[in-house]
């Protein structure tokens, strides 16, 4: 397939100079124009420009106040200035101020223009190819003084692996400090878990802990994604395909020496595989309504919580695809299996939430923290989090009561040796009717007495009980209210 021409952007408020520089130059280079400063800024804003030839004296901007701009935004891009004027003092100013590469005067001569393009997109070239080996010399010879500043930008940033918040004692320590490991060496990554594990945290973590770390991060999720769009969102797409008749710049091409993160990468379509397997194994792409060979340099991070390799073995998803994804292959431990970690986050998604709408609290009882730990949380990180944000808007103290708990967790099994996970298997298992109906009762009311604060008038009302009937069943069930137990020992003691 023949290579991607180079792209210039020709900039100049006169529209029969940018006609007569496009005629040069249309035949070796994908020309693009702009009338001004500020469609130029658009213009750099949705392609990938080489090399930029700008006239200097313009309504608004000079063209060396936008390309000194330029040079802030966009410092690869090679910077060339047309001007009828070589007054020295201008030329010091341009080069000190714009770093501009070369001086055209006018009237210039199309082979004129047509060398300083070519030699432009060299430079241009040549600096990609120097970036290129500067990285696998980092990767190379890292020292330890580099791995501490890499440290201390991940925190900066705030997306390291010291996010990832978990307990002394967590099962999530032995998988962080293997993401730590796969972190470092710079091959695919496919992380698998359940819905809401945080595999999105994880690949930005292990993003900002790699030798990538100072490069370009993207993510997209392609679960419900229509197919057409996720080509043209990771691949880009020529003019003709989209609305408004212009180029669009894909993530495959924006993540450049970065790391890009597909999640839901088990709801590709067979085409898009295709696509997938070929970066994968060449680092070669081509846009949509493209003939184009474009090369990129990424890392890819995917994740799925389905199971891959079944699917694969279905033929549901491309084998040779799976193997190549998973070079290194990390697994995600649902929430509860994390029962320990549970306090420890919720505390952190109070604070933040806290701050965010402006509502101080200060943590949890213990009767709640109990609910929280025990509760299985099949939605992982998401409906925690929308719990605390519920338990948050409607509370009315600076401390969350298990009273605000949603009554689904308040009825849930609560944990595998106690009443509340017997009464779970009554419902299916065997036994006679009355044991199984006494131990749904026990579960309904310890949700009741929790919601109404364990107020025995409130929970015998609502239960359409006397208060020395609830009583009696309290005691026929060995029900006592947290804390308590603790209580009675003290005093027999």
């Amino acid at each position: 397939m023949p290579s991607a021409l180079p792209a210039i952007l020709l900039v100049d408020d006169e529209p029969h100079s940018l006609a007569a520089m496009k005629m040069a130059l249309e035949d070796d280079f994908d020309i693009l124009t702009a009338g001004s400063a500020d469609a130029a800024m658009q213009v750099l804003a949705d392609n990938w420009v080489q090399v930029i030839f700008c006239d200097q004296r313009m309504p608004g901007k000079t063209g060396v106040e936008f390309l000194s701009e330029v040079r802030e935004r966009w410092p690869e891009t090679v910077r060339i200035i047309i001007t009828g004027y070589t007054d020295p003092a201008d030329m010091a100013l341009a080069i000190n101020e714009a770093g501009i590469y070369q001086f055209l005067t006018k009237p210039w001569h199309p082979d004129q223009l047509l060398m300083a393009a070519e030699n432009a997109a060299r430079l241009f070239g040549l600096a990609r190819e120097n970036e290129r080996m500067a990285l696998e010399m980092r990767m190379l010879t890292t020292t330890a003084e580099t791995q501490l500043e890499k440290r201390r930008r991940a925190l900066r940033e705030g997306h390291g692996f010291e996010t990832i918040l978990r307990d002394i004692d967590s099962p999530m320590n032995a998988t962080v400090a293997l993401a730590r490991q796969y972190a470092s060496f710079d091959v695919p990554v496919l992380l698998s878990g359940e819905s809401g594990t945080g595999k999105a945290q994880m690949a930005r973590a292990m993003h900002y802990g790699s030798l990538r770390s100072d490069k370009p991060y993207h993510e997209l999720n392609l679960a419900g994604l229509p197919a057409d769009l996720a080509m043209i969102e990771l691949f880009g797409a020529k003019r003709g395909v989209l609305p408004g008749n212009s180029n669009r710049i894909g993530l495959m091409q924006k993540a450049d020496r970065g790391t890009l993160f597909l999640n839901g990468v088990d709801a590709a379509a067979p085409d898009l595989q295709m696509a997938l397997l070929r970066v994968l194994a060449d680092g070669a792409f081509t846009p949509v309504g493209g003939h184009e060979t474009i090369t990129t340099n990424l890392r890819l991070i995917a994740g799925t919580h389905r199971d891959l390799p079944a699917l694969a073995a279905s033929g549901e998803f491309r084998g040779d695809l799976y193997y190549a994804l998973s070079t290194t292959e990390l697994s995600l431990p649902p929430l509860r299996g994390r029962r320990g970690d549970i306090t420890l986050l919720a505390q952190h998604m109070l604070a933040e939430l806290s701050g965010s709408h402006g509502k101080p609290l200060h943590g949890f009882t213990p009767a709640a923290v109990e609910f929280l730990e025990n509760y299985d949380w099949p939605g992982n990180m998401r409906e925690l989090s929308n719990e605390i944000t519920r338990m948050l808007i409607v509370a009315q103290d600076p401390v969350l009561g298990a009273e605000l708990i949603s009554r689904h967790i308040l009825q849930a099994p609560q944990g595998d040796c106690s009443d509340d996970a017997a009464a779970h298997l009554a419902l299916d298992g065997d036994g006679g009717l009355k044991d199984r109906v006494e131990q749904i009762e026990m579960r309904i009311l310890r949700e009741v007495l929790t919601r109404h604060r364990w107020n025995k008038s409130r929970a015998a009302a609502e239960l359409g009980l006397s208060r020395v009937g609830l009583r009696a069943k309290l005691d026929r069930y060995g029900i006592i209210q947290p804390g308590q137990e603790v209580e009675e020992l003290e005093e027999q003691s």
